[in-house]
């Protein structure tokens, strides 16, 4: 496989749109978040994302309204500004035996300790992640292109997180964030395993003296 160093909007405009295609979970009480935090401990890599309602007026922000953790086949939704921070979900978050696969992770993480004070463990940042197999492009749209040839929408990114129900489009919009993030994990780990990859060579424009 040849890992593209970076890709342009153009080359992405061209790909075919990628969607979660898995069941889609809402978690609206803690009693969801109960049941569904049971079925992902059973898993030992799972794809996290955020996502918090914009704010338009200049110096005010919001909470993370919705935390996304997905398996290969699962998604779910937690909403957290109807349910809050359950502890189930600080225990998955600090369990240092689940690998926790997200992209600007950094950021995320900082927004959320907003809602309430944990330690997470056992994270992979990908824009990290991403570095040994010569991938220069840090968003999650271009890392997910490069190496599916497929674009991520990102029409539902400014939406309203906090809508009393959210929209098919902001449930799939949402899903797919944190499912790509560890199809990504997935492939750039068997590609490490294999060795089955080269990296995309850049060639240098010649640049010719001119003639005195």
């Amino acid at each position: 496989m040849i890992v593209k160093r970076t890709i342009t909007k153009d080359d992405i405009s061209e790909m075919p749109k990628v969607t979660f295609d898995g069941k889609i979970i809402m978690i609206c009480t803690e009693k969801d978040a109960e049941r569904a935090i049971e079925f992902l401990n059973k898993y030992a890599v799972l794809g996290i994302d955020s996502e918090t309602k914009p704010s338009f007026v200049k110096g005010k922000s919001h909470k993370v309204s919705l935390l996304q953790v997905a398996t290969d086949t699962h998604c779910f939704l937690f909403r957290l500004n109807l349910i809050g921070f359950p502890k189930v979900l600080i225990d998955l978050l600090e369990n240092p035996s689940i690998v926790k696969v997200g992209l600007s992770l950094k950021d995320d993480f900082l927004a959320l300790h907003r809602r309430v004070s944990f330690k997470q463990q056992n994270c992979i940042e990908l824009q990290e992640f991403v570095k040994p197999f010569g991938i220069q492009d840090k968003s999650l749209q271009k890392i997910y292109a490069i190496l599916f040839g497929q674009k991520i929408s990102k029409s539902q990114r400014l939406s309203n997180w906090e809508a009393e129900t959210l929209s098919p489009s902001q449930q799939q919009y949402a899903a797919t964030d944190a499912w790509t993030c560890l199809k990504i994990y997935t492939l750039l780990q068997e590609l490490h395993q294999t060795g089955d990859y080269v990296k995309e060579e850049i060639v240098e424009p010649v640049i010719e003296e001119k003639e005195k």
